[in-house]
């Protein structure tokens, strides 16, 4: 009976469980670009790791290791792959250190000092990125597992002392071998946690898109790893003044199937009506022309329509400017299928004459349907809209008799429509909402593919800036303080 119980809840659970609005999968593909991006951040790491000095005392010798330094790292064969259930593993083997230290040395009263070069063979490094969302919903690296060994050290001592060094060289490369080891991990450590957050920090969770609608991007839960990433995000647009306002999510979930290009981003119809019902909600989808603002053809189209409405008023009103006014009465709706993407819009067109400290004399009302074709594409980090009036048509909300009466208007109005409002939209919509990257990555060569109630942009990643310059530019101010003192687990480091 508790096992029933525990397995309804479960159902229940996952009956109620938001469907995202926006997916993303990283395929395996995207990782040999950024293994080349990481593999010199991490060697920039490797060179300043901080090696603490060695001194030491055998018989009448007395010696000291100082200002080792990390001069180069050579990477002979590294792997990146995903790993169940939520990490990204990174793999080094048979690597090489190059290195740098003062010597000191003291036999009796005879002194001998200098610098050496010398280099750590056999560098394997095994670490792990273990991906979740944090409370904000913001995808972040919550721990790092660590596995460092450095197999042996060369070091070509000389000077005065020379023999004196061979007899202690084994000793005192041991020492430093195994200070390595202790080093390697905190390092990559801190740069997981603390400066790749960093980077992840850059990716917009919830977010203003202009000064009316704002978008949220925040994970609905862990992402998964298997040969891929995926991430489920929300998705979904707002109004800034109604911050905790949400459109419930009744389409079809987005699915990705694909694996041949780097990055897939696939939409459901929920994303788009968000957005479009946010506008609505912020008032934003209504225009008035009044006057000049008017064509001059369809001014006097108008006013010849309605002569027999207008003649009838005072001398005073004839005159008056002309006032059209579209106000989108519904929240617009998207449809997308496999033939592609279009936008159903319903408005209100009513026209009045505006005589001026006077008010307005309404000449006609009427219903205006709108059928908008939308083609999508992905630039840089910005989903892009472009919008094409495919079908037009407008008819009185009063009588059939006056329908047929306004099909004179039918021709000017959709001219005004396409020369005058669409620019308009298409100016707002092809700048675009950005997508939930780092700073410093873009899409690039994006394929767009329907399917019914979504669709996939399928691209490949380039490094618009490399990550040391996207890292450094947001390093927290307290981060130097936090590599000095983040605690890695002793299991982390293999001696």
């Amino acid at each position: 009976m508790a096992l029933l119980g525990a397995l309804f809840l479960a159902l229940l659970a996952g009956a109620h469980a938001e469907l995202p609005g926006c997916k993303i999968r990283v395929t395996s593909k995207a990782l040999e670009l950024v293994k080349q991006e990481g593999l010199r951040f991490l060697e920039q790491e490797l060179e300043n790791i901080t090696i603490p000095d060695l001194r030491g005392r055998e018989g009448h010798f007395y010696y000291n290791i100082s200002e080792v330094k990390v001069t180069e790292l050579q990477l002979t064969s590294s792997e990146l792959h995903f790993q169940p259930e939520q990490e990204l593993m990174l793999q080094i083997t048979n690597a090489s250190l190059g290195l740098r230290f003062r010597r000191q040395l003291l036999y009796w009263f005879f002194y001998d000092g200098g610098y050496i070069n010398a280099s750590a063979e056999g560098v394997s490094i095994r670490t792990g990125l273990e991906l979740s969302r944090d409370p904000t919903g913001r995808i972040k690296v919550s721990n790092v597992s660590c596995q460092a060994s450095v197999s042996r050290m060369n070091a070509a001592f000389g000077g005065t002392f020379k023999k004196v060094y061979d007899f202690l060289s084994t000793f005192i490369t041991s020492g430093m071998r195994f200070l390595l080891n202790q080093q390697i991990c905190p390092v990559l450590y801190h740069a997981g946690t603390v400066l790749l957050n960093s980077l992840l920090d850059t990716v917009p969770v919830r977010s203003s898109v202009d000064e009316l609608v704002g978008i949220d991007y925040s994970l609905l839960k862990d992402p998964v790893a298997s040969s891929n990433l995926d991430m489920d995000f929300r998705g979904a647009f707002f109004p800034l003044t109604e911050g905790n306002w949400s459109l419930p999510n009744r389409a079809v979930e987005p699915q990705l199937q694909e694996e041949e290009r780097m990055v897939y981003v696939a939409f459901s119809e929920f994303f788009f009506d968000s957005a479009m019902e946010s506008y609505f909600r912020a008032g934003a989808l209504q225009l008035s022309l009044v006057g000049d603002k008017v064509p001059h053809d369809l001014d006097m189209l108008l006013r010849a329509s309605y002569f027999g409405s207008i003649v009838l008023l005072s001398p005073a009103v004839i005159d008056s400017p002309l006032k059209l006014e579209l106000r989108v009465t519904e929240p617009p709706r998207c449809t997308i299928k496999p033939s592609g993407t279009t936008i159903s819009v319903t408005a209100s067109v009513s026209i009045a004459l505006v005589p001026p400290n006077q008010p307005e004399v309404q000449l006609s009302s009427m219903i205006m349907d709108v059928r908008l074709s939308a083609k999508m594409a992905l630039r840089g980090k910005a989903l892009r809209t472009q919008l094409d009036l495919r079908r037009f048509r407008i008819y009185s909300n009063q009588s059939a008799l006056e329908s047929l009466a306004l099909i004179p208007l039918q021709a000017p109005l959709k001219a005004m429509l396409q020369i005058g409002v669409m620019p308009m939209l298409n100016e707002r919509t092809w700048r675009g909402v950005q997508i939930p990257l780092p700073e410093g990555i873009n899409f690039v060569q994006e394929v767009v593919t329907n399917h019914a109630g979504f669709l996939t942009i399928g691209a490949d990643l380039h490094f618009a800036k490399g990550l040391r310059e996207v890292i450094e530019k947001n390093r927290p101010a307290n981060a130097k303080d936090a590599q000095t003192s983040s605690a890695s687990p002793p299991s982390m480091a293999a001696a």
